[in-house]
Parts: structure tokens; C-alpha cells; sequence
């Protein structure tokens, strides 16, 4: 882990406290940083490359164009909703030493399609796909007796092939700065905002902080959540963003992942 990024979200995170706590380690001044992210909400642990942040399950069974908001965003099409303020969540994840990638881009079809081909679905434009640097998903809660842990993609269900999204790392963006004209013109972090941290259709102004980056996520009417996996709505997980694969948890943190009420076995007349 270079010192760069860390100074960066330092500068980002205000105020940082200043100490020598060397927190994870091989990582100077990481305790502080670590522990300067906590009353915000977020967990970063350098030494694992990743940092996650509570959120809520939000929309379990009608479409989905986003994977992640906060409450004054597209709360009625996200799967999580989450507290947490999206630049301090960007400030978490530079510190990660991610760098921005591209967003999608859409380029006019040359030469143009011929009416015929319209007729026939053929679009007037081709969509290069995001690209460049990012994070792995994952999501994790526990319930009664187990600990549930899964890579994010395995949670979202294409409608047209019927199978899961796949697995791929989703292409960090950092939002933006963008005008705000109210009562006085200045400039706001986009995402703060907008209130979308993630998106699972692919958005042109690339105001989200990451998107995901497959194509087929260029429609915006094929995804649900696979809700058979997920606990009820309003239910208190755990996302995390991560920089190389995870194949379980790193030590310590299934203690303090948000506990799941157990739904009560059906009685046989539909009542739980």
C-alpha cells in the first residue's frame, strides 16, 4: 500500500487525527485513518484492501437500475440503501489507492442504420462498455446461527438469460463536481447530491461513485434481485468493496456484521 492514496483521503476526511497510531500494519498512519472513518460509518482495513459500510436491503422485488443509494436517491429502484455519505465513502475508497476509470460511452452508429434496420431493433448508436479500475462486491449479515457471504453479482438476475450477473469488477467513476445553482452558484459533489452511489444500468453522466461494467448492463428493464438469498426488506447487511477476490472474511469482522431476525418457520397456512 503506497502512502499517497492515504494522504489523499486524509486530505479528503476532516479532521484527521493526528497520532502514530500505526494501525494495520506495513501501513503508516493507518490507525488513524482507520479510525477517523468510523464515526462516518465506513470500516476501512488497508492491510485487506477493503472497506465496507452498513446498509439496508432495499428493493427485493420489482427492477432495479441501481445497486446502492442513500435516501434521497433512487430509493424505489436500488437493492441497498445506505446512511453513509457518498464522498466520505469516495474519500474510503481513494484511500484504497483506486484510480478512476472510464464510464460508458455511447458513439453514433457509422454508417446509420437504414430504416429497415431500425424496424428490426438495430440502435442508431454502440455503447463502449465502462472500463479501468475498481472493486469486488460482497455482502454479508448473520442470522440465527450462520454467517451469509455473498459476492454481490451472485445476487442480481438477468430477466433475459435467466442467470445471475456475472462476476466481474465493477469500474470505480468517484462521482463528480458539478454546478449548483440556488441561492448561490457553486460547485457540489454530485453524488452527495443525487444521492446514487452505484449503478446497475449503465447512466451517461457518470455521476454514480462506481458502476457496474458489463454489457448486457446497458439495459435498464432486465434486473432483479435474486430475493430467494436475501433477507426482508429494511434488513440490516453489510457491503463490502474490495480489491482482489475474497474467499471468506478476514479475521474479526464476522463479529460485528448486523444480525439478521431468524423468520419463523411456516405453520402451514402461510403464516410466519
Amino acid at each position: 500500500m503506497r502512502t499517497a492514496p492515504i494522504l489523499a483521503a486524509a486530505a479528503l476526511l476532516w479532521p484527521v487525527p493526528q497520532g502514530t497510531d500505526a494501525g494495520s500494519p506495513g501501513v503508516p498512519g493507518a490507525g488513524d485513518l482507520e479510525k477517523a472513518f468510523l464515526p462516518h460509518g465506513i470500516h476501512l482495513d488497508l492491510a485487506h484492501s477493503i472497506c465496507s459500510i452498513p446498509v439496508t436491503i432495499g428493493v427485493r422485488d420489482d427492477l432495479l437500475e441501481y445497486l446502492l443509494v442513500n435516501p434521497q436517491g433512487a430509493a424505489h429502484e436500488s437493492l441497498f440503501v445506505t446512511d453513509v455519505v457518498p464522498s466520505r465513502l469516495n474519500a474510503a475508497l481513494l484511500a484504497l489507492g483506486v484510480t478512476p476509470g472510464k464510464n460508458a460511452a455511447w458513439k453514433r452508429r457509422e454508417p446509420a442504420p437504414t430504416p429497415e434496420e431500425l424496424k428490426q431493433g438495430v440502435l442508431p448508436y454502440e455503447v463502449e462498455p465502462p472500463s479501468g479500475d475498481g472493486f469486488l462486491l460482497y455482502v454479508a449479515w448473520r442470522e440465527g446461527a450462520d454467517t451469509y457471504f455473498y459476492r454481490v453479482d451472485d445476487l442480481l438476475r438477468n430477466l433475459e438469460t435467466g442467470r445471475s450477473l456475472a462476476r466481474h469488477r465493477w469500474v470505480y467513476l468517484g462521482s463528480r463536481m458539478v454546478r449548483f445553482r440556488g441561492q448561490d452558484e457553486r460547485e457540489v459533489y454530485a453524488a452527495d447530491v443525487e444521492g446514487n452511489l452505484v449503478n446497475l444500468a449503465f447512466f451517461e453522466q457518470g455521476n454514480t461513485l462506481i458502476t457496474a461494467a458489463r454489457p448486457e448492463c446497458l439495459k435498464q428493464t432486465i434486473w432483479l434481485a435474486n430475493g430467494w438469498l436475501l433477507p426482508g426488506r429494511g434488513s440490516p447487511v453489510e457491503l463490502f468493496f474490495a480489491r482482489e477476490s475474497l474467499a471468506s472474511l478476514p479475521a474479526g469482522v464476522e463479529e460485528r456484521l448486523p444480525r439478521v431476525p431468524e423468520e419463523e418457520p411456516d405453520d402451514g397456512g402461510g403464516k410466519r
